[in-house]
């Protein structure tokens, strides 16, 4: 395919993957959408990569595990996803730091419902979200990172903004974790493999859990102990433990708070579900967590480190744009090691 739009009745058109209903990965259609107009403050970037995330399928399936009045209300076609890398292909006259050319990644818009469109050959993002991708990797490399570098981050590092959390009524606060022992569990997938080289980069002690199959990739990010969570049950195990970073979460995170000491913290990526409230607060527990926000000015900080070798990025694997569904399917299955990522000619 070539690069340049096509043009129907004087609109300039894209590829893209749009669903015009809530469903399985067979909604997800690979046609022609119109490229965005260019807004204030924004810049339009020719995508050349597109990072997968469970936020992906959660909309696409109609957000079913929230309660009705949770559920967002979105006007189909939809576009979905969120994390880009890519070439910058104009920008607005009102804004500064970027120019044609410039090699960018984003995650786009998020939290939004729909509004990130970034499954397609171009995007348009607030400059603000924008970063230059880290040099020292491909467009494929770069797309994996946003959410999932940005959640670990805003989870143990640095939050970087003030919204309000809908599920808890204070404000997330990282905790020191030089000298600490920090359990992760999920540590080979999208966001883990992140949470166990961050927890390291801090001076952590990291044990991870994941499937037996990912020992050998987490050891090699720098977990210090593994357990196997299809043979170990790492709660009758593990105890006296500082911080653990639930990167599953669910309605199981709670059987990690018998592996903490007095006065540790629990952080599940995905709070839904969670019913321990009091039992945390009888151990004397901190249970919180945060919602990832778009953030350019953090992307930035993350390539740095991304190129001076301190973050290293895990592709499970790749798929062309066109075969989002497939994508979709290879989720389903679990047990992913790093990001899924879809290409674009």
């Amino acid at each position: 395919m070539k690069n340049t739009p096509n043009k129907n009745d004087g609109k300039l058109l894209m590829k893209a993957i749009r669903q015009h209903e809530f469903g399985s990965p067979e909604v997800l259609h690979y046609e022609e959408a119109p490229i965005p107009g260019l807004e204030q403050g924004e810049v339009r970037i020719r995508v050349h990569a597109i990072g997968v995330n469970p936020p992906d399928w959660y909309l696409r399936d109609g957000y079913k595990m929230l309660p009705p009045e949770w559920q967002p209300a979105v006007s189909f076609p939809i576009i979905l996803g969120t994390d880009i890398s890519g070439v910058v292909e104009a920008v607005a006259d009102d804004t500064k730091g970027f120019s044609v050319g410039d090699e960018v990644y984003s995650m786009v818009r998020f939290p939004s419902y729909g509004e990130s469109k970034a499954y397609a050959e171009y995007v348009t993002v607030p400059a603000s979200q924008v970063a230059l991708k880290p040099v020292s990797i491909d467009h494929v490399g770069a797309a994996a990172v946003p959410m999932s570098l940005l959640t670990a981050w805003q989870f143990m590092i640095e939050v970087g903004h003030d919204e309000p959390n809908p599920l808890q009524p204070y404000k997330h606060e990282p905790v020191p974790l030089d000298g600490k022992t920090v359990l992760v569990n999920g540590a080979g997938g999208g966001v883990g493999h992140f949470v166990v080289q961050l927890a390291k980069w801090k001076g952590a002690r990291v044990i991870a859990v994941a499937s037996g199959k990912q020992e050998t990739l987490v050891r090699n990010l720098g977990a210090d102990e593994f357990i196997d969570y299809t043979r170990i049950t790492a709660e009758d195990v593990v105890h006296d433990i500082d911080l653990v970073i639930d990167s599953v979460g669910g309605p199981t995170t709670g059987r990690f708070l018998r592996t903490l000491k007095r006065g540790g913290a629990l952080f599940p990526i995905f709070p839904l579900g969670f019913s321990g409230t009091e039992e945390a607060e009888r151990l004397g527990i901190t249970v919180s967590e945060t919602q990832v926000r778009s953030n350019g000015r953090q992307l930035a900080e993350l390539a740095r480190l991304i190129d001076d070798g301190t973050i290293r990025v895990v592709i499970d694997s790749t798929f062309p744009l066109a075969d989002a569904r497939k994508a979709h399917e290879r989720a389903a299955l679990g047990h992913i090691q790093g990001k899924i990522v879809l290409t674009v000619a």
